[in-house]
């Protein structure tokens, strides 16, 4: 029996999506993020670009859109794995297909808020960390931390 093969860019364990994707959607409802679990979007208004593994085991988000925080960058919305993967390899390989799909990163490059309030770590965001992402300090409103993807280039 022939398989039905699509013609889907791969990045290591990343699929590209879309922001109706169920698979996505399920995983986001079970994320601390989530605004409104069972809602068919789980992204922002934008530009958005929505990594999943094939299994629908992990989700991924980079949004591009109006910031109110002062930053010229996009940011990773979600990231929840519940796979077998190691999440900090995830993490460098979704910055990878991010910038293969939309091109170079703004001047502030690629950022993250984590609630530290709501994951269980002494070492809150520690997979960002581990992926080469940097604490470069906390939101206005709610104290969430913030951490930044740095470009590499001087462009």
């Amino acid at each position: 029996m022939n398989q039905l093969m699509f013609d889907m860019p791969q990045y290591g364990p990343w699929l590209l999506t879309h922001k109706g994707d169920t698979s996505c959607r399920l995983l986001a409802d079970r994320h601390y993020s989530r605004q409104h679990p069972g809602h068919p979007m789980f992204t922002r208004p934008g530009r958005n670009l929505v990594l999943r593994t094939a299994d629908g085991s992990a989700v991924w988000v980079t949004w591009s859109g109006v910031r109110d925080d002062g930053l010229n960058a996009w940011e990773c919305t979600i990231f929840r794995n519940e796979s077998g993967l190691l999440s900090s390899d995830m993490i460098h390989a979704a910055v990878t297909a991010t910038i293969a799909e939309w091109g170079t990163p703004p001047p502030d490059g690629i950022i993250t808020y984590v609630d530290a309030s709501k994951v269980r770590s002494i070492n809150p965001g520690c997979c960002f960390k581990r992926a080469g992402w940097r604490r470069i300090g906390k939101s206005k409103h709610r104290g969430l931390i913030l951490l930044q993807w740095e470009r590499t280039d001087t462009g």
